[in-house]
């Protein structure tokens, strides 16, 4: 059984930094792409970060470029997400994922993931 876990969210001023991780069992982790997404009140899912099972290619949404970075660490099956010069528009709550299949090709797509956490909440009071 898999088991995605996430943690390290809160609240947190405009400005301030948090770091998300997201410890996976139950899959061979260092064999899969991770990515993390978020939900704000009322929106879609959508797509944050991700990064390639190496941990040498790394894609992010647009409006978190130069903010975020993912990274891993395949010796504790973790996958984190620094966050800073956090804003209010980044409140929302944070999933990380797992990749459906092994694949060198890094996707922003739901459907590509199949494995999910129950997620953490992020908000940034303004």
């Amino acid at each position: 059984q898999v088991h995605v876990v996430e943690s390290g969210g809160g609240l947190v001023q405009t400005g301030a930094s948090l770091r998300l991780s997201c410890v996976v069992s139950g899959r061979t982790f260092s064999a899969y792409n991770m990515a993390w997404f978020r939900q704000a009140r009322g929106k879609e899912r959508e797509f944050v970060a991700a990064i390639n099972w190496r941990g040498t290619n790394r894609v992010y949404e647009d409006s978190v470029k130069g903010r975020f970075t993912v990274s891993r660490d395949d010796a504790k099956n973790s996958v984190y997400l620094q966050m800073n010069s956090l804003k209010p528009e980044d409140t929302a709550v944070y999933y990380c994922a797992v990749a459906r299949n092994r694949s060198p090709v890094v996707s922003r797509e739901r459907d590509q993931y199949n494995d999910w956490g129950q997620g953490t909440q992020v908000t940034v009071s303004s």
